[in-house]
């Protein structure tokens, strides 16, 4: 049987999904799809390439937003965190993958929030900072929120007030979205 790359993410996510991105490695990946791991290399340079495209995988139904600067940045938002909480440890490897500059999709995302703040009047100096600001928070909300998840299935009993998941975690989310969406408007250098 040929491997073709969607196979191997394909696989690569369904490991994420059932063992989390602590089991993912390119060997565990390899015997699951009766490989040897150098077949996988064929597909993938290396480990980073690999969760880039499974991080786009997970990021694959976030969509750009046509509405003015605020709804696009909120709904945006809003989609990202779902597509992370869609995924066992789904924040974290995007996070990664972002960082290693392995994400296209990431760096789309980017590119629509950084529209948005520019849409907003924040200089083009400082519309990028905005976005990744943006960006950061949602990831770490997002991973806080994960981190939680797996304590509570874990039957860990955490304290409420250690995680985002005392109350409402969506309402919570949307408040701290709200206030980086303030204080964008407050940063405004042209008026809109």
């Amino acid at each position: 049987m040929q491997l073709h790359k969607p196979d191997v993410v394909d696989a690569a996510t369904t490991l994420l999904d059932n063992y989390g991105i602590a089991d993912l490695s390119m060997r565990r990946l390899a015997k699951e799809l009766n490989v040897s791991p150098g077949a996988l290399y064929w597909h993938f340079a290396n480990k980073q390439q690999l969760l880039g495209a499974v991080a786009d995988r997970i990021l694959g139904n976030v969509d750009e937003v046509s509405a003015d600067w605020r709804d696009r940045i909120a709904a945006i938002c809003a989609q990202l965190r779902d597509a992370l909480l869609s995924h066992t440890d789904g924040a974290e490897l995007v996070s990664a993958s972002f960082a290693a500059g392995q994400s296209e999709v990431m760096a789309q995302i980017l590119a629509w929030l950084t529209d948005a703040a520019t849409a907003a009047g924040v200089d083009s100096g400082h519309a990028a900072v905005a976005a990744r600001t943006v960006l950061y928070y949602v990831l770490g909300f997002t991973a806080d929120e994960q981190s939680r998840l797996q304590w509570d299935a874990a039957g860990v009993d955490l304290p409420d007030e250690q995680s985002v998941l005392g109350a409402d975690p969506s309402r919570r989310f949307g408040f701290g979205v709200q206030l980086l969406i303030d204080g964008i408007a407050a940063r405004r250098t042209s008026p809109v």
